[in-house]
């Protein structure tokens, strides 16, 4: 082979090279993002319809546990209408995916229509228009969920900010009821005539509601979280008594207070926070119906407290309800072999337990010294760590030291059982984040 030849060879070998690479680029380029053969129609959409593959952790940045069915709604439920829920985010992420439940319909849901999108804030149902995203399921855009059922949606790309507010739509065509809800959100959802899933300015949103419904999670794609705390509990967890639209739950001052610390350098877990609590709910105790509504916290606990995802640490408080609404004396034995039992639960599926103290509601209807008895016997044996893995002691943190069987008067919402706006930052601020240390350890 002559030198000349040989540079013909070489340069034949580097253009075919750059010709590939080039066809390569092309194709990426081209490639949205959107899965080959996903269901698709010629309606205007906003974004993508699924997101691309990312790099990060699924955490929960929002839920709400399903409490029963709304009542008003057991014949149409709400066909016809589109559902505007707002919910509060405790941590940041890429992509975003939803759970939608019927757990209480008699009847299949149909979804025609679901979308995502990123409040334009001050509580109104207007979106950031350009962060509107239609949703879809399996790759279709609309899905039929059985009576007593769930089912999730498709991650989609959408930055969503931590502490922020999110849009979630859904718009159902046909009778279903009951209406699968949580009736205590201490947040102001929408509602409007017809299908406004993309509506972006919040006009057609003309019903204002107290209630979530049908959503009952919200996952992020998230490089700020590598897991997820559960936060288990009955109306003092709900945040029941705190101001509508400022997210003073405890869970939620909690979420703000730990991702302070992390980016203030404190070395700590990197976690989100979401709240599964229930008003009036119980250890022990169903409440009324088939399927039970206000499942008591051992029968709605693998559900609502261990299908989160990456979950690390559940905190756990309930029982009071337990004390205070049974007819008769409440047996302290029984409330903490319940307790137990959770705690079995989550270690088997190798998660930290952090448990609280109940706090004190002396003046509240129903109260009694042998009832007081029973909650110093269950607290007696939580602090002595015969029951949980670690402890936040929220009775001694928010009672009265001058009476210690009532809470103290600024951390009493009025009613002398739930804390007011204060007494709920007064929980998330001695709650010692160290706790949240040595999580998954135990694996499967």
């Amino acid at each position: 082979m002559t030198k000349r030849h040989g540079y013909a060879v070489l340069s034949a070998l580097i253009a075919l090279v750059v010709a590939v690479s080039a066809a390569i680029y092309l194709t990426v380029a081209a490639d949205d993002g959107t899965p080959h053969g996903a269901l698709t129609d010629d309606r205007p959409h906003h974004g993508s319809s699924v997101a691309p593959a990312s790099t990060g952790t699924w955490v929960g940045a929002w839920s709400a546990s399903p409490v029963g069915g709304e009542p008003g709604t057991e014949t149409h439920g709400l066909a016809g209408r589109s559902v505007r829920n707002i919910v509060h985010t405790s941590t940041g992420g890429t992509s975003a995916r939803i759970t939608l439940s019927n757990l209480y319909g008699h009847e299949p849901l149909t979804i025609t229509d679901a979308s995502i999108a990123l409040s334009a804030g001050d509580g109104t149902a207007a979106a950031v228009p350009d962060s509107m995203r239609r949703l879809t399921f399996d790759g279709a855009t609309s899905v039929v969920i059985p009576a007593g059922e769930e089912v999730a949606g498709d991650p989609v790309h959408l930055a969503v900010p931590h502490d922020s507010d999110v849009l979630v739509t859904t718009y159902s065509p046909t009778p279903s009821g009951p209406v699968t809800y949580h009736p205590h959100a201490r947040q102001i959802s929408y509602v409007a005539t017809g299908d406004a899933t993309e509506d972006a300015t919040g006009t057609p949103y003309t019903q204002q509601t107290s209630y979530w419904r049908y959503l009952t999670a919200l996952d992020v794609l998230s490089n700020e979280a590598d897991g997820t705390v559960v936060v288990f509990g009955d109306s003092i967890t709900d945040g029941i008594t705190s101001t509508i639209g400022a997210n003073h739950r405890w869970p939620d001052i909690l979420a703000g207070r730990l991702r302070t610390a992390l980016e203030g350098g404190q070395k700590l877990p990197r976690y989100s926070v979401v709240n599964e609590g229930i008003s009036g709910n119980q250890v022990l105790t169903d409440g009324l119906g088939r399927p039970a509504e206000n499942q008591s916290g051992l029968d709605r606990f693998a559900r609502d407290a261990l299908t989160h995802p990456d979950v690390k640490v559940v905190v756990i408080d309930l029982g009071v309800n337990d004390i205070l609404r049974n007819p008769r004396l409440a047996d302290p034995n029984q409330i903490l072999t319940g307790l137990r039992t959770l705690v079995r639960e989550a270690h088997a599926r190798g998660l930290k337990v952090v448990g609280a103290t109940l706090m004190p509601f002396q003046g509240r209807r129903g109260w009694t010294a042998a009832r007081e008895a029973v909650r110093q016997q269950v607290n007696a044996e939580i602090r002595a760590g015969r029951v949980y893995d670690a402890v936040v002691d929220f009775d001694k943190a928010l009672r009265d030291p001058y009476d210690p069987r009532r809470l103290r008067p600024d951390y009493d919402s009025g009613d002398h059982l739930h804390p007011s706006d204060l007494g709920f930052s007064r929980m998330a601020k001695v709650f010692d984040l160290n706790t949240l240390e040595g999580a998954g350890q135990t694996e499967l």
